[in-house]
């Protein structure tokens, strides 16, 4: 007969953004701190979502667990694909599944969920929820949760509403999302009673990366998060479970947008195609070519003897630190096959933007759309209304009467301008006070700052699951 865990449940709230630095403007999460304790974590490289949130999971670097970026080139397909959801994308096993499988062993009960965290569709969790829109035939595309089983995302609708997706990403991301996610978060923890509930809460990576910290009201931003994170932790409460908080990284104010790919192709190394969508990247066809990820760039060289020429090319623009190829990647924990041959740095104040054409004209027409799927790189752009447009509002009322009389139209809004783009991250912190915290393991971990890979191990010590 199986029996219940010992340990009382976990529940892991991941507050993307959070640092040291604005936590005393969070007032309940600040006395979370108080009684459990802060400890800092040591930036995975890149610092950015799907790797820290890779290494949080597996204990392991990317060099092993395969997850070097948020996107990368899909080496079989020739495709630059980003923001990938397989759970089978894991080269190391996560802490979750490690956990369920040592349960099973010592005949315990555990139940998992996962909402909101990435790698979520296959995951071996028992509950899941996660953004996945519909797309139709003829090119439409509707908004929408899915869920594991897929009855919880109808439920969770059914009980908190519909989940308001475009302040999820794009130009109207803010604090719903992260709201709507934390009493889901509440809901399901007390109707279900998970042994560990991990909860993915986007708020603070919207403005800082908008307009960087300087030119954010961090006040306000945490005091939102704050606010939103209370039925949460009151259903702690009410349910005897412990909530930890976690952060992947901090953000930098940036002033410099750095444009390898239009280096390469000025040098004849970068091919695209022209065609009535604009211009398309020939990634067969060039030689070498980058992939912008906020402050890390992988870039892929078809041909051994282009190598040097092209880490000459790389180090020589602005704004670029450093410029590691080869086996120097193993240094960075960035040895892995689906990495680029070249991985590039850039200098705190700087970031990778990926456009590739060198005319405006010629830009492809999901350039100007939020399109995390289609572009063979990460564009913050996607945060901001093109402001040449001089009445946006009229502009959207104009595309969605178009949608519904069957057209087909594009929601053309995005600016191709980088300079808007003011804050970023990706790189390790030099103050201590921009590392990302976790916060509430006192119990487990007397140290100030740890490795990101440490994490799994105190994550199954609190679940009582450490040893097999």
């Amino acid at each position: 007969m199986t029996s219940l865990s010992p340990a009382a449940p976990l529940v892991l709230i991941n507050a993307v953004g959070l640092t040291g630095r604005w936590l005393p403007h969070a007032p309940r999460l600040a006395a979370l701190a108080q009684k459990g304790g802060l400890t800092r974590f040591t930036e995975v490289l890149p610092a950015v979502t799907t790797t820290a949130q890779a290494t949080l999971l597996t204990g392991y670097l990317p060099s092993d667990h395969g997850i070097v970026g948020n996107g990368w080139l899909f080496r079989e397909t020739g495709e630059v694909r980003f923001w990938q959801q397989s759970n089978t994308l894991l080269q190391k096993e996560p802490f979750y599944a490690t956990a369920a499988r040592r349960a099973r062993k010592q005949g315990k009960r555990f139940r998992a969920s996962q909402l909101f965290w990435w790698f979520n569709q296959g995951a071996r969790v028992d509950f899941s929820l996660t953004p996945k829109p519909w797309y139709g035939a003829d090119g439409d595309k509707r908004f929408g949760i899915s869920g594991q089983p897929q009855s919880l995302a109808t439920e969770a609708v059914q009980a908190l509403g519909e989940f308001p997706f475009p302040s999820f990403w794009g130009p109207r991301a803010g604090y719903p999302a992260t709201e709507w996610i934390a009493r889901a978060a509440a809901w399901h923890l007390e109707k279900e009673h998970p042994d560990l509930l991990m909860v993915y809460l986007p708020h603070l990576d919207y403005d800082p990366q908008r307009l960087g910290t300087a030119g954010s009201d961090m006040k306000r931003l945490m005091e939102e998060l704050d606010r939103a994170c209370i039925p949460l932790l009151d259903a702690c409460a009410q349910t005897g479970a412990v909530p930890w908080v976690v952060s992947e990284y901090g953000h930098f104010d940036v002033n410099r947008p750095i444009f390898l790919n239009r280096a390469l192709r000025k040098a004849g190394l970068l091919e695209v195609r022209d065609g009535p969508f604009g211009e398309i990247l020939e990634t067969f066809q060039s030689r070498a070519f980058a992939v912008a990820d906020h402050q890390l760039a992988h870039v892929y060289v078809r041909d051994p003897r282009d190598l040097d020429r092209v880490a000459e090319i790389i180090g020589s623009q602005e704004g670029v630190a450093s410029v590691c190829r080869g086996e120097e990647r193993a240094a960075m924990g960035l040895n892995h096959s689906r990495a680029g041959e070249i991985i590039a740095l850039s200098q705190i104040d700087s970031w990778f933007a990926y456009p590739y054409w060198l005319d405006d004209s010629r830009a492809p027409d999901f350039a100007r759309t939020v399109d995390i799927h289609r572009k063979p790189g990460y564009d913050p752009c996607e945060l901001f209304v093109d402001p040449a447009i001089r009445f946006p509002m009229l502009r959207v009322m104009r595309r969605l009467a178009a949608k519904k009389l069957g057209f087909r139209t594009l929601f053309d809004l995005i600016p191709l301008d980088a300079s808007l783009v003011k804050g970023s991250h990706g790189l390790q912190a030099p103050d201590p006070l921009d590392r990302p915290v976790w916060i509430g393991g006192a119990q487990h971990e007397k140290r100030q700052e740890i490795a990101m890979t440490q994490f799994r191990e105190q994550v199954l010590l609190a679940l009582g699951l450490a040893d097999e």
